[in-house]
């Protein structure tokens, strides 16, 4: 790489590893690269996939610097599974996330909460029913087709894929456009990199045997990579994500659950909790039949999760605040002497 440069150059960040980041610039040239001490001090800095960056190329150095992040323009956010109070980026900048949920396997409450979390990206969001192929039968994909259509709703488009038939394949291709970029989500062994092998045309990803017993498939994917396809457009290969605890998601709730939040309107107070109040016009569709008990359960879940979440969060303002204060405090009162002034 050139040496030398002393003017920042842009690149975008297009793989994270157990490595350095690998930046590919304007040129297309890809430099691996570390963060300089300043981000690397600002939790809330670190980069992620897909950042637009600027980097220098110190002379006596082998490795680019990444000196600054461009603002973001999307991100996937989801509770730090190992901080209480702090969000965790995953991707940035976008243009849709798809979710991978198996048809042997589907899991509706793990689907809610990946729907959610996409909704809040502001990014198009799209449900792919993999490994079609090993139903027992043509009854079990039609049956998990309509749950996920209900559970969805009319704005979230549903492909259903089967693998070793290139023609499932074809109307997720266009939806991923040249210029475009969408994220791939889905825990461990849904087929995620089996699936971008297939919009690939080729095996290039690496994939784990599936298991005979179960037909399972093992976790591959040990980074985060930019993966370009036929049609120019590109894809994110992430790995396996267990914890998907929310961060702000008031917006995703509200998209993930349209229904509830149409009928909330109807409520006799504006502050419904839709559990016991008279005039509840949720509850009264639970009634009905309008509205299933289990998807309430599943809205109620989700948003007092994050009503605590936002409420630890202010209590732990509220304790670094006092502490910062009373830092402040003692030394105004005390000299380097150690008596008060």
């Amino acid at each position: 790489m050139d040496r030398g440069v002393d003017r920042p150059l842009a690149g975008e960040v297009i793989k994270l590893d157990r490595g350095y980041p690998l930046v590919q610039l304007k040129d297309g040239r890809t430099l691996r690269s570390e963060q300089a001490t300043d981000l690397i001090k600002k939790k809330d800095q670190r980069v992620v996939i897909g950042d637009q960056v600027q980097v220098l190329v110190p002379e006596d150095h082998d490795k680019a610097i990444i000196v600054s992040i461009e603002p973001r323009k999307r991100e996937f956010i989801r509770k730090d599974p190992t901080e209480r109070t702090l969000p965790q980026v995953l991707a940035a900048n976008f243009d849709r996330v798809i979710i991978a949920q198996p048809v042997t396997e589907l899991n509706l409450k793990r689907l809610t909460r990946e729907l959610v979390l996409a909704h809040e990206t502001g990014a198009q969001v799209t449900i792919v029913l993999t490994k079609a192929d090993l139903a027992e039968e043509e009854a079990q994909t039609l049956q998990a087709l309509d749950q996920v259509k209900t559970l969805a709703g009319p704005d979230v488009g549903i492909e259903v894929l089967s693998y070793g038939q290139e023609e499932t394949i074809e109307s997720l291709r266009r939806l991923i456009q040249a210029g475009d970029m969408a994220i791939l989500i889905g825990r461990s062994g849904v087929g995620k990199t089996s699936l971008i092998n297939m919009l690939l045309g080729s095996d290039r990803l690496k994939t784990a045997e599936v298991r005979e017993r179960d037909h399972k498939g093992r976790h591959t994917t040990v980074s985060r990579e930019v993966v370009t396809l036929p049609g120019g457009g590109r894809i994110v290969d992430m790995p396996g994500v267990r914890g998907l605890g929310l961060w702000d998601a008031d917006e995703g709730i509200d998209a993930a659950f349209p229904d509830i939040v149409d009928l909330a309107a109807h409520c006799r107070f504006r502050d419904c909790r839709h559990k016991d109040e008279p005039g509840c016009a949720v509850l009264a569709a639970v009634a009905s039949g309008d509205l299933s008990a289990e998807r309430l359960c599943l809205y109620q879940n989700l948003s007092d999760e994050l009503s605590d979440r936002k409420k630890r969060r202010e209590e732990a303002r509220w304790a670094a605040n006092e502490k910062f204060s009373s830092r402040s405090s003692g030394k105004t009162r005390t000299g380097t002497s150690g008596k008060t002034r």
